[in-house]
C-alpha cells in the first residue's frame, strides 16, 4: 500500500510540473511522460494556450506540436504543404539517418502513396472479412479457453500479443512456428534504443531489421514463383505498383503493415481491459447490454488513441493560426491530445460506451493516410469482446499496468489480471 501512495505523490508532483512550466520550455513528446501517463496536463494547457507549439530542443531536435482536432485534420489534408516523405523524415517525431530511411505507402505523397496502398486494400473489404472472422472467433475462443482461472497474468501476453500475432501470421500467410518474430520485429521497429530499451543501440536495431528483411526476402521469392493467393505478401509480390520495389520500399512497407496490425489492435485489445477496470459502470452495462459493443469498439480505440501521433514535414514557409512554420520544420499532430479535445468530443475525458457519435475520433488518421486496415482493427476487438462476455462475468485488473516508453507507440507492455475461478 505504502508504495503505491509514494507513486501516486510521485505522479501528482509530474503532473503539477504542467501548470507551472513555462510554455517554452514545454516537450510534449518526452517518451517519459508516456511511460509515466503524465502528458495529459501537458496536452490540456497547450490546447488552451499554445494550441500549435513550438519545442526547441528536445532528444527529437525542435519540432512543431498541433493539438487540437480540428487544426490536425487540416494539417493532415493539406498535402501540398505538408508531407510524409520519408526522404524528408517520415511519419514520426524521431528522425532516422537519411542512409536508414526506408519507404513505405505511408510515408509517401499523393500520387505514389494511392498506387502501393491500392496493392494491399483487397485483403481489407467487406467480402475478406468477414471470411477472417470465422477464423478469427476461433482463434479468440481457444486462447481464451485456455486462460487460467483463480491466478494473476499477463493479459497483454497471454491475449493481446498472441491473438493479433495469429492474425498477422494468417495476413502474411508467415509460418505459424516462427509467428512471435513478428512481434518481436514489430517491437524492434518502434523502439527507442537504450540502457532500459529491447535493443541498447541502433546498431542492434538495424541488425534485427536486416534479420526480418531476410526472412520476408525468403518467402517473398517463393509467393512470386507461385500463383497470386490472398495474402499481404502475395499481392505485393504480384501488384503491378509493388513487384519492382527496391529493399528499401519493400522492408519499408512490411513494417508498416507489421506495425500497422499488431500495435493498434494489441494495445486497444489491453486497454480495453484496463479502461473497463477503471469505469465499472461501463463494464456493467455492457455485461447487461452486449449489443453495446458496436459503439464500444470505437470508443475504446479513441480512448486508447494506440498511435500517439503523426509527423509530417514543412515543404514552403506557411504561416498557421498566427505561427511561422518554416520550410523543413517538423509538424507532430497529436492525435492523443485532438482525442481529448472539448471543442470536438463531448465529455473526451469520459469513457462512455453508448456515445452518441463514438467514430468522431483521430485514432486511424485522417484522409488518404487514414489507416488501411482500420475496419480489421474494429472487427478484432468486437469478436474478442463477444466471446469474452459469453464466458466470463469480469475479468479483474489487479496491478497498474507498464507502459511503452514511445511517444508515438502509446501502448501497455504488461497488465496484470485474475479471471475468478
Amino acid at each position: 500500500m505504502h508504495g503505491t501512495i509514494e507513486s501516486a505523490a510521485k505522479l501528482d508532483a509530474l503532473r503539477a510540473r504542467a501548470t507551472s512550466l513555462p510554455l517554452e520550455q514545454f516537450d510534449p513528446g518526452d517518451p517519459e511522460l508516456f511511460r509515466t501517463d503524465t502528458f495529459w496536463p501537458y496536452f490540456d494547457r497547450l490546447r488552451r494556450e499554445d494550441p500549435v507549439h513550438y519545442c526547441k530542443d528536445s532528444m527529437f531536435g525542435p519540432y512543431w506540436s498541433v493539438t487540437r482536432y480540428n487544426d490536425i485534420m487540416e494539417i493532415e489534408t493539406n498535402h501540398s504543404v505538408f508531407s510524409s516523405a520519408s526522404s524528408l523524415g517520415g511519419i514520426t517525431i524521431r528522425d532516422i539517418d537519411p542512409d536508414l530511411r526506408r519507404e513505405s505507402f505511408i510515408s509517401m505523397d499523393p500520387p505514389r502513396h494511392a498506387a502501393q496502398r491500392k496493392t494491399v486494400a483487397p485483403m481489407f473489404t467487406p467480402t475478406h472479412l468477414d471470411n477472417l472472422a470465422l477464423s478469427i472467433r476461433e482463434r479468440s475462443a481457444e486462447c481464451l479457453d485456455n486462460l487460467p482461472r483463480g491466478e494473476v497474468f499477463d493479459w497483454v501476453d497471454r491475449v493481446s500479443i498472441e491473438l493479433t500475432t495469429q492474425m498477422l501470421a494468417v495476413l502474411f500467410d508467415f509460418p505459424w512456428e516462427d509467428r512471435r518474430k513478428l512481434t518481436r520485429w514489430s517491437d524492434i521497429a518502434t523502439t527507442i534504443p537504450g540502457p532500459d530499451g529491447l535493443v541498447a543501440t541502433e546498431d542492434e536495431r538495424q541488425a534485427e531489421l536486416t534479420e526480418c528483411a531476410g526472412y520476408f526476402a525468403r518467402l517473398w521469392k517463393e509467393r512470386i514463383e507461385q500463383p497470386p493467393k490472398s495474402d499481404l505478401l502475395s499481392m505485393m509480390a504480384h501488384g503491378a505498383a509493388t513487384r519492382d520495389m527496391d529493399a528499401k520500399n519493400f522492408l519499408g512497407n512490411l513494417i508498416l503493415l507489421i506495425v500497422g496490425g499488431n500495435d493498434t489492435t494489441r494495445n486497444t485489445m489491453s486497454g480495453s481491459i484496463y479502461a473497463l477496470s477503471q469505469h465499472p459502470e461501463q463494464y456493467r452495462k455492457l455485461r447487461e447490454n452486449p449489443g453495446l459493443l458496436d459503439s464500444f469498439v470505437p470508443e475504446v480505440i479513441r480512448w486508447q488513441t494506440p498511435l500517439a501521433h503523426m509527423r509530417r514535414t514543412a515543404l514552403a514557409d506557411f504561416e498557421f493560426r498566427g505561427k511561422q512554420i518554416k520550410k523543413g520544420d517538423k509538424v507532430v499532430m497529436w492525435y492523443v491530445s485532438g482525442n481529448r479535445d472539448a471543442d470536438a468530443i463531448e465529455k473526451p475525458y469520459d469513457f462512455i460506451i453508448d456515445r452518441a457519435r463514438p467514430r468522431t475520433h483521430l485514432s486511424f488518421g485522417f484522409g488518404i493516410h487514414r489507416c488501411v486496415g482500420l475496419r480489421l482493427a474494429e472487427l478484432q476487438l468486437k469478436i474478442i469482446w463477444e466471446e469474452v462476455l459469453k464466458r466470463f462475468d469480469h475479468i479483474d485488473v489487479v496491478g497498474e499496468p507498464k507502459r511503452v516508453y514511445s511517444s508515438f507507440v502509446k501502448g501497455l507492455e504488461t497488465l496484470p489480471v485474475k479471471i475468478t475461478a
